[in-house]
């Protein structure tokens, strides 16, 4: 932990958010279609633009990425990405949305689609997502650090419940 934290405070941090539209027996993923991680299943996110709350952020993404708005976000999450041999350290803000407004509408980067919450795509999605998805479906709160080789690999990490954000 102490060598992950002298690591940290050398990469500056870039601002990310990730929601994720969680139903009783459904989660919603997108496909992104390009750029960063695409191939891969995922939450709705991305950059925290200049002038921008984190929630604000949150919610923009998610109505650009799926056609949707939310009423209320809960923050569950925070997860920092450590990429071996990139200089920016990823600071990623999870919410979940309990609730909903609109449908789900593909977008130039993402493909919306429903699935069953024990049918979770998780061998195509970010290596980390099998490890942090069950604490966000038990509606429990969690801090994470995840460092990576590639896109597939976690050379190291930590993650643990938390009471509050």
């Amino acid at each position: 932990m102490e060598e992950g934290k002298k690591r940290e405070e050398m990469l500056s941090p870039k601002l990310l958010t990730l929601v994720l539209v969680v139903r009783p027996t459904r989660v919603l993923l997108g496909l992104k279609k390009r750029g960063f991680g695409e191939g891969k299943w995922n939450g709705f996110g991305g950059k925290v633009q200049r002038g921008e709350t984190i929630e604000q952020a949150a919610r923009r993404e998610l109505l650009e990425e799926s056609g949707l708005t939310v009423d209320a976000l809960e923050k569950v999450g925070n997860i920092k990405f450590e990429f071996v041999g990139e200089t920016q350290l990823l600071d990623v803000h999870v919410f979940r949305a309990d609730s909903y407004n609109g449908d789900p509408t593909e977008s130039e980067e993402m493909r919306p689609q429903w699935f069953d919450r024990d049918k979770i795509p998780f061998s195509q999605m970010w290596a980390d997502d099998v490890l942090w998805f069950p604490l966000l479906l038990q509606h429990k709160k969690f801090v994470g650090y995840f460092k990576f080789q590639g896109h597939d690999v976690i050379l190291s990490h930590t993650l643990e419940e938390v009471e509050a954000l």
